[in-house]
C-alpha cells in the first residue's frame, strides 16, 4: 500500500491497521487526520505550491533547493529544503507535503462532483441522488445542532438494556455492525493459507489511543494523553447528560489492561503468527469458558465451523478479563465508545471534545478542518482503507473527468518494464541460490497489476440515505458494508476488488492476491508526469511500482506465494542469508533520530525499508535499461541519472508536527521522509557514483557495507 492518509479512530473497521495486514504494507506515510464537526474557516492553500513547478521537461522544481547543503551530505535537504524552510504545515493538518497536496488536488475535484449531485435534481434513489442527500446531511448544521445527542440516544438506550453477560456480547457485536468498536473484532478476509476462500477473523481491539505505549509507558507525552483521554470521557458522558462519576478513570483502567493484553506492532507483522486457524468448537483451547457465540451470532457468522484467531494470546487475557468486571462497567465503556464514534457527526460540544483529544492532543493539529472537506471525506473516502459512504460512487465520476486513458497505458509500460528490471535483478542476485531464484521468478510471474479504478463498482443499491439524517446514514452505511462483507462467506474469491478508492493518492500490494493497484489520483506529479523527461518518472511513479512489487517480496511478502498463500517456498540457506541482509537494513535504519532521543523502529519498519530500497534500486535499472545503451540526456545541468535521483527526493518533500511524529514513530510502518529519501541511497552504487561521493561524505558507504537486497 502506499499512503494511508485517513483513519477512523473509533470502531473495528477493517482500515488502517488491519487493512494494512491484510492488503500490504504502505509506502508513503501521508496521515492526515480526520477531523470532527467544525465551522472554521475555510483555508485558501496552493497545493502547486508544495509539488512545485514541474512543467519543465526535467520535471524537477529548482526552487526548492537548498543549494547551502551538499547533495553527498543530505539529498532530502538538498531537494527540499528551500521549501521546507519557507512552508508552514496548514493549521488543519498535522503533516504537510507532496502527497497531501495531491490529496488536496483530489478533494477539491471530488467536492465539485458532490456538489454538482447535491444541488441537482437526480433520479430517486440513484447514486447521485444518494451521494447529495449525504453531502447535504452532513452540511446541514442547523439540524445537526438542535439534535445534540438525540441521533445516538436509541443505541445508548439499547447498551442501558443489557442485563448480562450474553446480551452485553450480542450487543457488543451489533454495535460492530454500525460502526462503533468494542475489545475484538470479527470480519472476513481470504484466507492466507488458502487465497480461494474466505475465512471468519477475529482480531484484537478495543483501545482509544493509539499504541498500547500510550498506556504502559511512563513517557510525559503518553502521560498527558492518558490524562486527556480521561477528561475526554468524562466531557461526552456530561455532554450526553449520563450520570458516570469517575467513568473516565475507570474506562482508562479497562482500556489499560485491554493494552496489556494487545500484542505489539512488531508482533502484529508477523503474518505466520497472525494465522492461527481453529475449529469453532476447539475455541477454548484459546479462552476457555468464554462463550463466542452471541457475537458471532450478532455480526452475522454464526453459522461459521472455524474462524482464524490472529492474535491468540491476547483473546486468552481477555476471557479472563471479561468476568473480571461487572456489566456496568462495560455497559459505560459501551456507552463511551458510542459516543466517541459519533461525536464529528453530533453537535458543536461533541464535535470539539473529539477534535480535542484526537488530533489536537495526538496529532498536533491546531485548527479543525472546513465543514466542507469533512464531508468530502466521509462521503468520497480520504485515503487509503477509507471508502467514505458512497467512495466508488464518487470515484466513477472521478475518472471520468480526471484520468486520462493514456496515463493507463503509459503505466502498464512502466510496469513491464519494472517486471523486466526485476526478473533481471532475481537472476543477478550474488546472495540466493538458484532454487529460490527459480521460485522468485515464478511468483513475479503470477503479479498481477491493476491500473486507475475497478472493472467492477460497488453496488450502493441496498444503501437508504436520508438528507437529514447524518448518523442514521453513517450507521447504515456501516451495516451494508459490513454485510457485503459477510456475504463473500462461501462465495469465490473475487478478484475485481479495490481496497482503495481511484480518488486516493496511494498504492498497495496485496499478498493474498499477489496483486499491485495503482488508483488513478497517484498518476500525477511529482510522481507520474506525461511531461517530464522518463528520468524523473522513474525515480518517481517508477520507484512506487518497483515498491509495490518489492513488498511481495519483503520480510513478511516473501511468506506468501505466487497463489497468494502463505507458503514457504525458501531454502533454509536462502532465508538465512535473507535474514542476514534484512537485520543490517534494520540495524541502519534504528540509528535515525527522528526527534530528540526518538528513534525509527527498524523492525516495525522494516518492510516499507525494504520495499523503498529494492524498489528504487529496480526503477533506477528499468530506467538505464529504458536507455537501450543509449547515453541519458542531460537536463537543467543535470545528468539522467542524476535526475533519476533528484525526482526520488522531491516525492518525500514533507514536514511534521512534533506530536504527530512521535505518533507516528509509534505506530508507522513506515520511516520519516527525510530517511526514505536518504535511508536507500546510501546502499545504490548508483546514486554513490552520479554524484562521486567519497569517504567523509555524509551519505557514503562503502560498497562491501552496501545492502542489496532485491
Amino acid at each position: 500500500m502506499l499512503t494511508r492518509i485517513v483513519h477512523r479512530r473509533s470502531g473495528f473497521l477493517v482500515t488502517g491497521l488491519l487493512r494494512r495486514m491484510l492488503a500490504g504494507s504502505c509506502l508513503a506515510a501521508v496521515a492526515l487526520s480526520t477531523t470532527s464537526a467544525a465551522w472554521s474557516q475555510d483555508q485558501e492553500i496552493d497545493p502547486a505550491a508544495t509539488i512545485g513547478k514541474l512543467d519543465n521537461p526535467a520535471g524537477i522544481d529548482l526552487n526548492t533547493f537548498d543549494r547551502s547543503v551538499r547533495i553527498q551530505d543530505d539529498l532530502y535537504r538538498f531537494v527540499n529544503g528551500a521549501w521546507l524552510n519557507t512552508t508552514d504545515i496548514p493549521s488543519d493538518k498535522s503533516n504537510y507535503g507532496a502527497f497531501t497536496a495531491l490529496a488536496d488536488i483530489a478533494q477539491k475535484r471530488i467536492r465539485e462532483i458532490i456538489e454538482e449531485a447535491a444541488n441537482s435534481e437526480n433520479p430517486p434513489g440513484s447514486e447521485a441522488d444518494k451521494v447529495g442527500k449525504f453531502y447535504r446531511s452532513y452540511m446541514d448544521t442547523d439540524t445537526i445542532e438542535r439534535l445534540g445527542a438525540q441521533p445516538v440516544q436509541p443505541l445508548l438506550a439499547q447498551v442501558q438494556a443489557v442485563q448480562s453477560r450474553a446480551e452485553l456480547l450480542q450487543l457488543m457485536g451489533r454495535l460492530q455492525t454500525m460502526g462503533v468498536g468494542g475489545p475484538f473484532g470479527l470480519f472476513v478476509s481470504v484466507d492466507n493459507r488458502d487465497s480461494t476462500r474466505y475465512l471468519a477473523a477475529a482480531m484484537q481491539s478495543g483501545t482509544t489511543l493509539p499504541d498500547r505505549d500510550f498506556y504502559l509507558e511512563d513517557d510525559p507525552k503518553y502521560a498527558e494523553a492518558r490524562q486527556e483521554l480521561v477528561s475526554y470521557i468524562d466531557r461526552l458522558m456530561t455532554l450526553a447528560g449520563i450520570e458516570a462519576d469517575n467513568a473516565g478513570q475507570q474506562i482508562l483502567e479497562l482500556e489499560t489492561e485491554l493494552a496489556r493484553a494487545q500484542w505489539t506492532r512488531v508482533q502484529l507483522r508477523d503474518a505466520n503468527a497472525r494465522y492461527n486457524k481453529y475449529a469453532v468448537d476447539q475455541l477454548s483451547e484459546v479462552t476457555g469458558d468464554f462463550d463466542w457465540s452471541p457475537m458471532l451470532q450478532a455480526v452475522g457468522l454464526g453459522q461459521v465451523t472455524e474462524i482464524n484467531v490472529m492474535t491468540p494470546s491476547f483473546f486468552t487475557a481477555f476471557a479472563e478479563l471479561f468476568p473480571r468486571y461487572p456489566v456496568e462497567r462495560w455497559q459505560q465503556y459501551l456507552t463511551y465508545k458510542v459516543l466517541d464514534a459519533f461525536a464529528p457527526a453530533l453537535s458543536q460540544p461533541f464535535a470539539d471534545a473529539h477534535f480535542r483529544l484526537h488530533d489536537q492532543v495526538l496529532a498536533g493539529v491546531p485548527a479543525q478542518q472546513p465543514r466542507w472537506k469533512q464531508a468530502v471525506d466521509a462521503t468520497a473516502g480520504a485515503g487509503a482503507g477509507s471508502f467514505g459512504v458512497l467512495g466508488e460512487a464518487v470515484g466513477k465520476l472521478y475518472v471520468e473527468r480526471n484520468f486520462k486513458p493514456e496515463s493507463k497505458a503509459r503505466m502498464e509500460q512502466l510496469v513491464a518494464n519494472l517486471m523486466e528490471a526485476y526478473r533481471q535483478s532475481i537472476d543477478d542476485l550474488a546472495w540466493m541460490t538458484d532454487a529460490t531464484k527459480a521460485k522468485a521468478q515464478e511468483k513475479l510471474s503470477k503479479f498481477t497489476t491493476k491500473i486507475g479504478y475497478p472493472k467492477q463498482w460497488r453496488d450502493y443499491s441496498k444503501l437508504e440515505v436520508l438528507a437529514d439524517d447524518l448518523v442514521g446514514n453513517l450507521i447504515r452505511s456501516a451495516q451494508v458494508e459490513h454485510q457485503r462483507m459477510i456475504d463473500r462467506l462461501g462465495q469465490p474469491v473475487d478478484r475485481e476488488l479495490w481496497g482503495m478508492t481511484p480518488q486516493t493518492v496511494n498504492a498497495y500490494y496485496n499478498p493474498t492476491m499477489n496483486e499491485i493497484v495503482f488508483p488513478a489520483a497517484i498518476l500525477q506529479p511529482p510522481f507520474f508526469n506525461p511531461q517530464a523527461d522518463d528520468a524523473v518518472n522513474y525515480g518517481g511513479i517508477g520507484a512506487v511500482i518497483g515498491h509495490e512489487i518489492s513488498h511481495g517480496f519483503d520480510d513478511q511478502g516473501s511468506k506468501y506465494d505466487g497463489d497468494g498463500n502463505l507458503n514457504n517456498w525458501w531454502t533454509d540457506e536462502d532465508r538465512a542469508a535473507f535474514g542476514r541482509l534484512t537485520q543490517a537494513l534494520i540495524d541502519q535504519y534504528a540509528q535515525y533520530e527522528a526527534l530528540p532521543e526518538k528513534y525509527v523502529n527498524g523492525q516495525l519498519t522494516l518492510g516499507e525499508n525494504i520495499a523503498d530500497l529494492s524498489g528504487l534500486t529496480i526503477a533506477y535499472k528499468a530506467y538505464k535499461l529504458s536507455l537501450n545503451g543509449q547515453a541519458s540526456p542531460e537536463l537543467l545541468g543535470w545528468t539522467g541519472e542524476q535526475r533519476f535521483f533528484l525526482g526520488w527526493s522531491q516525492v518525500w518533500r514533507r514536514k511534521y508536527r512534533d506530536a504527530e511524529m512521535v505518533r507516528r514513530l509509534l505506530i508507522d510502518s513506515h520511516s520519516p521522509s527525510l530517511f526514505r529519501a536518504n535511508g536507500p541511497v546510501t546502499n545504490i552504487t548508483a546514486f554513490q557514483e552520479a554524484f562521486q561521493l567519497q569517504p567523509g561524505d555524509a551519505l557514503y558507504k562503502p560498497e562491501t557495507e552496501r545492502l542489496q537486497i532485491w
